[in-house]
């Protein structure tokens, strides 16, 4: 039976929210044993219920104060015989803990010591707080989402937390953990949000040196700008995404929308306006539905913009699997796929200290229990 790239690793993850837990899901669904250092008094980071926090799926979840020396102590213990720690403090809380990479890289010279921050770990900005957005926005990425005449718009959480974060830690562990392999040193993965971010515009910024890009928000290929590049409104209220940037593609979307437009005038600035209100008049013309089925199978690169609830009966993520239910909750299936290795399949997130015995044993259980007993009274 095939088994996981990462069979075998262990992780210790000090609890915290967003890109830290989806990369310790990610390197969970990679084969990894992910163990979760949750909080003592029961309080979850997550805002609903940790049972629904599906980026602890798979990991088994233990509860330790940080902040007691002993707590302290038993995640050294634990790092002793561990690959990978993942953190995602501000920058010299993990210091104060006593839960740094020099004590840690001291007692296990081969651990991977994964950093998660916004900011980085130095800088004028580093001991600010912040969120995805206030990342985005001063890299540069939140100025050229949305329409030139109105305001930014926010994309998600999904170019920060996940794209420039949690998916940046994930590849710079891997890397550390090749490293480990080939000379038994381990070291420190500082992810910051800001530098995986701009790293993710290097197309953008590609475009600009050759001065195709203008940094000028909707007015660029593909920002909304070139109207064979964009999203319109069908005539039951649903919307199509349009994507036929090259000349073949487009020429697609003219035939199979039945209008008169002289193809050699695609790249024409001058013509945008007009060729932006003959495609809307034409989408307008019939429901989303028609749409789906006139460019079935085509290369015209149009789409039906989903729902989330919609895109689980979507005929091609039904066919891959992309998206599952887990006792009944919609999630995305692991990624990417192997021929030979397997992933791990996803479980239901743990409660916080479920594995408290498996992983710690009977006494510090009962230590443990003594503290959150003591702290509610």
């Amino acid at each position: 039976m095939p088994s996981a790239p990462l069979r075998g690793v262990t992780v210790i993850e000090l609890g915290g929210i967003g890109p830290g837990p989806f990369a310790g899901m990610f390197l969970g669904e990679l084969g990894a044993d992910v163990i979760r250092v949750d909080r003592p008094d029961g309080q979850s980071p997550f805002p609903g219920s940790p049972r629904d926090d599906l980026l602890n799926r798979g990991k088994r979840s233990i509860t330790l104060d940080l902040k007691d020396p002993s707590g302290v102590g038993r995640v050294l213990e634990l790092l002793d015989k561990a690959d990978v720690l993942i953190e995602g403090f501000r920058p010299g809380v993990a210091e104060r803990l006593g839960l740094g990479p020099d004590v840690c890289l001291v007692r296990n010279r081969r651990l991977v010591y994964g950093r998660m921050t916004g900011w980085g770990q130095d800088g004028p900005y580093s001991g600010q707080a912040g969120h995805d957005l206030t990342y985005i926005a001063t890299t540069g990425v939140l100025h050229a989402i949305g329409e030139p005449a109105g305001p930014p718009v926010p994309p998600l959480n999904l170019i920060g937390d996940y794209g420039g974060g949690g998916m940046y830690l994930v590849v710079g562990v891997l890397a550390a953990l090749r490293e480990v392999a080939l000379t038994g040193r381990g070291q420190v993965v500082d992810a910051a949000i800001v530098d995986g971010v701009t790293h993710l515009m290097m197309g953008t910024y590609a475009l600009m040196a050759a001065g195709s890009w203008t940094d000028q928000r909707g007015h660029n290929e593909l920002d909304g700008a070139a109207p064979y590049y964009g999203v319109y409104r069908a005539a039951d209220g649903e919307y199509v995404a349009v994507a036929a940037a090259e000349p073949r593609f487009f020429a697609t979307l003219i035939r199979h929308l039945g209008v008169d437009f002289d193809l050699d005038l695609q790249q024409d600035r001058d013509c945008w306006p007009q060729l932006r209100e003959l495609l809307a008049a034409a989408f307008a013309r019939h429901p989303q539905r028609v749409w789906i089925e006139r460019f079935a199978g085509t290369d015209a690169c149009v789409a039906p913009v989903w729902s989330i609830e919609q895109a689980a009966e979507d005929p091609q993520l039904r066919a891959r699997g992309s998206l599952v239910r887990v006792n009944g909750v919609l999630q995305a299936a692991p990624a990417p796929r192997f021929s030979v290795s397997a992933l791990t399949q996803p479980g239901p997130p743990p409660e916080l200290g479920q594995h408290n015995q498996e992983v710690l044993g009977s006494q510090v259980l009962r230590a443990v229990t003594d503290v959150t007993r003591d702290r509610a009274s």
